[in-house]
């Protein structure tokens, strides 16, 4: 038994991290701190200097864990890494989990190559970015090698230089084919020099030197390939025009500002390369009522840079983080370099952050509406469902299904929505090992024996190596059971639970004569639910995506056991003339009916292997 008041005297006097969970094992709030025994006492003394939604936190803590660390920069990284795996209920979130693309230079080849790359190694590459859209990359990518002919290729030159023929870009003309020794690597290298040039920003002498061909191409009457000096040209003048802000500093810096409204807010951030505004994009946490701006600003910048791959030089807030210092020594060594955070007052930075706010109002405005009605079909409704059958709270659900066909095998799945919508990584398939033949409720009570007896099993393991519980795959229960049917199969699961001695609440789903559902089953009692509301969507989301995935797990395996089970044991019929077959008439009744001269028509098929499929079907349908 847990004693609270008993583990907060054994606190260390050290940094650490320090995990709360409710009586289910549920991690719902991961916090960093310079001495544990100070900070976590302060949860559980007077709670009037506590936020509304701490205060909410404490009273579903049941028990908690620590991680000692030896430094505070440690304790901030796991801090970060824990938040991103459990994703607790009461810390603040990152809702995006965006990769940016970047421009990779290999300078560090004889032969350099151009390439998109969402991972910035510590080599001797290049790389500029982050862009924040894939496409854009592209586009530029793809006229830098149409200007300068750089090299598609990932062969290992020059090495391998003379090896292979040149590709199908050294035809086309937009390759010098350094593969070859067509050209020479001084003189590759001044077409790199020229793309470095370009990604830095300096337009100016490509622009120039396109229009001079364009019209050099013209004087000469050599008008197609004028028109693609031009279409050039175009491309480097819309990648002019989106470069809006300069600065003559060069330097690399985040802008970054929000705007907040109940407990949503969205942040900009600006990003500044080589003095150029390159691109902005914005991030949407929740979570953010009653905390200060600081502390929302704090969140963002951990869970943000611990998932970027590059660090700027300076990073521009409107608010000061907590733990400034400490923030800017873990960005630093991450960098490898000083990071400065500055708060800018006046002056041109200043209103660079100011605009980002206003970026950051308009967004959350537009978006209010799309957000309220996100949150409304998902945690909505689970508030909704959880007051309907007068629970404390439902975040994650698992929902059941079964799918035979006589004479064939039966199958179950299972289906996981947490916080209102599917986890399919959580999905579960069970093949029905019993031989019980089309009875539901054996084939339902057999695959939630399996489910949970595997989950007990592995939680038994964990707990006996002094791991954490969550790494199984089976040990995060549900707060409700929702089964595809109404009395008869809510009885089967509530015989397992009683069975397993597990206490969680089931609840079905009644039909009407249309199959769809009209009411929940629980406690014995039929419970209408109204058809227009967002409760009776959610219901309607979970079946359908429950019939969806048993269903299609079902048809996969009845495929693949009728094509082998008889095609493959005809002579002369392998995969391919298989697939051609099955192709061409869709069913095996269709083949079973075809004569010679229809299966002859099937390509592949010659008359010695149409001749073994016709014999096949019949001699068998005559025995």
């Amino acid at each position: 038994m847990f004693n609270i008041e008993e583990e907060l005297k054994l606190l260390p006097d050290k940094p650490g991290v320090y995990i709360m969970k409710d009586e289910t094992g549920t991690v719902i709030y991961v916090g960093k701190a310079v001495v544990l025994k100070n900070r976590v006492r302060q949860y559980f003394q007077n709670s009037r200097n506590l936020s509304p939604k701490i205060r909410q936190m404490v009273e579903h803590i049941d028990h908690f864990e620590y991680i000692v660390t030896d430094t505070e920069v440690e304790a901030l990284v796991l801090e970060n890494n824990l938040i991103k795996e459990y994703r607790p209920k009461y810390n603040t979130m990152l809702k995006d989990d965006k990769t940016y693309p970047y421009i990779c230079v290999t300078v560090n080849e004889v032969f350099p190559r151009v390439f998109l790359t969402r991972e910035v190694k510590r080599d001797k590459a290049r790389y500029f970015g982050p862009y924040t859209g894939a496409a854009a990359v592209r586009e530029i990518i793809d006229l830098l090698r149409k200007m300068y002919r750089i090299r598609t290729c990932a062969r290992i030159l020059p090495r391998d230089i003379g090896k292979e023929r040149p590709c199908l870009y050294y035809y086309m003309g937009q390759c010098d084919a350094p593969c070859q020794g067509f050209i020479s690597k001084e003189e590759y290298r001044k077409n790199i020099d020229s793309v470095i040039e370009f990604l830095n920003g300096n337009y100016a002498p490509v622009e120039k030197m396109l229009e001079e061909k364009m019209n050099d191409a013209a004087s000469k009457m050599e008008y197609e390939k004028a028109a693609a000096f031009r279409d050039l040209l175009n491309s480097v003048r819309q990648v002019m025009n989106k470069q809006k802000i300069t600065y003559t500093d060069q330097a690399d810096r985040d802008i970054i500002a929000f705007a907040r409204k109940n407990d949503e807010a969205v942040v900009q951030t600006f990003f500044i390369r080589e003095g150029k505004l390159i691109g902005r994009d914005h991030f949407y946490l929740t979570g953010v009522e009653g905390e200060t701006d600081s502390r929302i600003i704090t969140s963002f910048i951990k869970q943000f840079y611990a998932g970027t791959p590059y660090i700027p030089k300076e990073i521009y807030l409107e608010t000061e983080p907590e733990d400034q210092e400490l923030i800017g020594s873990w960005l630093s060594s991450r960098r490898g370099q000083k990071v400065h955070i500055h708060v800018p007052k006046k002056g041109s930075k200043e209103k660079l952050v100011e605009l980002a706010k206003t970026n950051a109002l308009l967004i959350l405005n537009k978006d209010a509406e799309k957000l309220k009605r996100e949150e409304a079909r998902t945690t909505g409704a689970l508030k909704e469902l959880a007051n309907y059958l007068d629970l404390p709270y439902i975040s994650r659900i698992e929902s059941y299904d079964v799918s035979n066909t006589a004479g064939f095998e039966t199958v179950g799945s299972m289906v996981v929505f947490e916080q209102g919508k599917p986890k399919k990584s959580d999905y579960r398939k069970f093949k029905i090992r019993s031989g019980i033949g089309p009875d539901d409720y054996a084939a339902m009570y057999e695959m939630l024996i399996r489910r949970f007896t595997h989950g007990m099993r592995e939680l038994e393991e964990l707990r006996e190596k002094n791991m954490d519980e969550s790494m199984g795959s089976f040990t995060k229960y549900p707060d409700l059971i929702l089964m595809d049917g109404g009395k008869g199969q809510v009885n089967v699961a509530l015989q397992v639970l009683e069975e397993l001695q597990l206490d969680i609440a089931v609840c079905g789903m009644v039909k009407d004569d249309n199959h769809r559902t009209r009411g929940l089953y629980y406690n014995n009692r039929e419970l209408p639910i109204d058809k227009s509301g967002e409760l009776f969507k959610l219901i309607t989301r979970i079946q359908d995506e429950t019939h969806r995935f048993a269903i299609e797990y079902h048809r996969s395996l009845r495929k693949k056991k009728q094509v082998h089970s008889i095609l493959d044991d005809i002579k002369g019929i392998g995969p391919s003339r298989r697939r051609a077959l099955m192709k061409h008439f869709q069913s095996l009744d269709a083949i079973k009916e075809a004569d010679i001269e229809d299966l002859l028509k099937v390509p592949s098929m010659n008359r010695a292997s149409a001749e073994e499929v016709y014999n096949f079907f019949h001699k068998t349908n005559a025995q």
